[in-house]
């Protein structure tokens, strides 16, 4: 295919709530370019995007898809985003190659959660949006509703650019601002007829028309000069208002389309091709170290890979963005990641599945190659000695988790590699092999997420895997002091096994003084600290161990033992075996054996004593609590409101935002298994919620009681 330069390249992607018409929009998009001869429609699992068998079953897009059509002698590189909340990840990877986000908007509906999801997606990216209003062919479009629904959510600078003139069953015809025109569509590519605009839509015309006037002028100074010295502005200027416009995101132009019937997309098209900013005329990449990349085709080469996948025959496919330079076959590159080299044997430009061989890509260019040795999603390739790395795409945090193991165990390795696998064709799956939990835990964004993984291992890896409910990493710790000694001795003739040690056990904080004298019951222990180690432990908190011992009742070359021994009880909790931390230890007298005393004596007596004075200790079991975000439709807040009380939720505030109440409450992991199911069975799916690790907080003294007594339980079992 033709090798287009820089400024002929647009890069779009297509982002919206589930059901909004993306994958269609694309469809029709190809074949007003002649990439395709004919739509394909998601009914008929045809199109040109959504080509994989899962996506054929869900009947909606899983993976983002990249695409690409030719119009106007530009070049549109289109990536596909899913619309669904769990696939949220290729909305964000997508989102780093591309300039400008195409939001299509279901005029039946409005905005929508999702559609709330994927603007604050863009708008902290900094990404600027056209807006397209979809499905006006529908007997319930509403345009004027849908329209106060965008500007109630983007504000002001939402600028109508055309509206339609007879939306619903009999839908065919807009008017076009920009070109004073109206189009009447018949569907076919030569199916457009170019009017005058009627009698009786030249008041609203010109109230609109005025209106993005205005607001193209207010984002360059020479041009609200000549929009006060003219009284408006020419096509051109208007052109060039509402580029700089979208992006400094001061403008979301709204245009009007059926994708199904594909009606408004080639307006849509030449729009993209006369105004949308070229790679060129965006703000330049800046590097992890800073620096600013131009992206121009004179730099030295670099490319970044933004996804990863993996197809039959073929193998891994890797895409990327050209950066700066030029990407030609047979190319050497580095990775700035691991310094290994890469050769790109061949270079594609794709239409989903469909591949075109190319000798060269240049700088801002959307591209594919296969059989890289080793690098995947978020690296960067260079010219030796141009060793720039780009930023990581930064993930939202996952919000399910759930166990999961192989039904044979033979199987185990191979589903180890099979979910490796997985998190690099989509990073939102997170896979971590719990050794406290002794399970694989998979996290993901939704419980739809996750049973695609397990569709992905029982058809493509032919792994029979089952789910569990997952462990919560529960930590134990005491609320007062308690003192404790343990005397292990064994003799079997030879020499024998004795160690003496005496503790006393506190919380630590942090800043703490060291003790002098420690009052228990009517005791009293006069403490000379000889020497201190802290052990901040690999699971949050801190072990901190007190010699205090006088006289060398026992000798300092057992200490370590000793701590040993209660680092090891601190691994395997005394009340429901979970890790133990924030525990300051003091072994103030013991006894040892000139001739039996060792180490694993004094770890054994450690171990021991440590456990006693635990449990005598008031001790406590703490849970992980989250930060939780739910946004939800006013009439449906009562309801989630009660199931979050239901969930133990400590609710910590309440507003309105765009369009939607957001409760922000602190949720103990364990209560937050599954509701993202539970949330949209209450809501009909129109709510939507984040979750973020907070800290550690104490359970309920009856939970506490049924943990201990469950764990004690499967102790006796075992």
């Amino acid at each position: 295919m033709k090798i287009y330069s820089t400024d002929k390249i647009k890069n779009i992607v297509l982002i919206g709530s589930g059901k909004s018409g993306k994958t269609t929009l694309a469809e029709s998009m190809l074949f007003e370019g002649g990439v395709i001869d004919r739509r394909g429609d998601v009914l008929s699992k045809n199109t040109v995007s959504d080509y994989n068998e899962i996506e054929h079953q869900n009947e909606n897009s899983v993976f983002s898809t990249v695409l690409y059509t030719e119009y106007n002698g530009k070049k549109i590189n289109i990536i596909d985003a899913p619309g669904a909340d769990d696939y949220v990840g290729g909305v964000i990877s997508s989102m780093r190659p591309t300039d400008v986000a195409v939001m299509l908007i279901n005029s039946q509906n409005g905005v929508e959660v999702g559609t709330e999801i994927q603007s604050r997606i863009a708008e902290e990216r900094a990404k600027p949006i056209v807006l397209v209003v979809n499905h006006l062919d529908s007997e319930k479009s509403n345009f004027e509703s849908t329209i106060e629904s965008l500007k109630h959510s983007f504000g002001k600078n939402v600028a109508i650019v055309q509206f339609p003139v007879n939306e619903g069953a009999g839908f065919n015809s807009i008017i076009d601002v920009i070109t004073m025109k109206m189009y009447r569509y018949n569907g076919n590519k030569a199916g457009v007829e170019v009017l005058e605009i009627p009698t009786e839509f030249a008041d609203k015309t010109a109230e609109v028309k005025n209106e993005l006037v205005e607001k193209a002028a207010e984002n360059d100074e020479s041009l609200m000069e000549l929009f006060f010295e003219n009284d408006g502005l020419t096509e051109d200027e208007m052109r060039a208002g509402i580029r700089k416009g979208l992006i400094s995101r001061g403008l979301f132009p709204v245009f009007c389309v059926s994708a199904q019937k594909n009606i408004g997309v080639s307006r849509l098209l030449e729009f993209m091709t006369n105004v949308l900013p070229s790679p060129a005329e965006m703000p330049f990449q800046v590097t992890t170290e800073g620096k600013e990349i131009k992206c121009d085709v004179t730099e030295k080469t670099s490319l970044f890979i933004f996804k990863t996948s993996v197809e039959e025959h073929i193998g891994e496919i890797v895409y990327f963005r050209v950066r700066s330079g030029e990407i030609l076959e047979g190319m050497d590159l580095v990775n700035t990641h691991t310094q290994n080299k890469e050769r790109i044997s061949q270079l594609f430009v794709v239409a989903g599945k469909n591949r075109q061989k190319v000798e060269k890509l240049v700088a801002g260019d959307i591209g594919v190659t296969v059989k890289l040795k080793s690098s995947k999603t978020n690296d960067t390739l260079s010219s030796p000695g141009f060793d720039v790395v780009y930023p990581n795409v930064s993930f939202l945090e996952p919000k399910f988790r759930t166990a999961i193991k192989a039904v044979e165990e033979n199987e185990e390795e191979k589903l180890g590699e099979a979910l490796n696998k997985m998190h690099e064709i989509d990073p939102t799956i997170i896979v971590e092999y719990s050794k406290e939990l002794k399970q694989i835990i998979v996290h993901g964004q939704g419980e739809y997420h996750l049973r695609m993984l397990k569709w992905y291992l029982n058809n493509i890896y032919k792994i029979e895997i089952e789910y569990l409910e997952p462990k919560i990493p529960y930590r134990e710790t005491i609320t007062k002091r308690a003192q404790a000694d343990y005397r292990h001795k064994k003799q079997s003739g030879g020499s024998g096994q004795f160690g003496e040690v005496h503790i006393i056990i506190e919380p630590y904080t942090e800043g703490m003084e060291e003790p002098k004298m420690i009052k228990l019951g009517d005791k009293e222990y006069k403490l000379s600290v000889r020497g201190t180690e802290e052990h901040k432990l690999p699971w949050g908190g801190k072990l901190v161990f007190l010699n205090c011992i006088v006289g060398g009742s026992i000798d300092a070359r057992f200490l370590p033992a000793i701590v040993k021994g209660i680092m090891e009880k601190m691994e395997d909790g005394p009340l429901t075996g979970s890790y133990a931390r924030d525990i300051r230890v003091m072994v103030y007298d013991g006894k040892m054996h000139p001739v039996d005393s060792n180490e694993i004596s004094f770890r054994l007596a450690g171990r021991h004593a440590f456990s006693a004075a635990f449990k005598n200790a008031g001790p406590k079991i703490m849970e992980p609590v989250y930060d939780v975000e739910v946004y939800v439709p006013a009439d449906r807040m009562g309801d989630v409101m009660s199931d979050l009380q239901g969930r133990r939720a400590i609710v910590q505030g309440m507003s309105s935002e765009k369009g939607l109440e957001k409760i922000i409450a602190k949720v103990p992991l364990a209560e937050m298994n599954k509701y993202s199911t539970a949330l949209s069975s209450i809501t009909g799916g129109r709510a939507m919620y984040n979750m973020k690790y907070s800290d550690y907080q104490q359970v309920p003294m009856e939970i506490q009681t049924e943990l201990m007594k469950k764990f004690e339980s499967e102790q006796e079992e075992e």
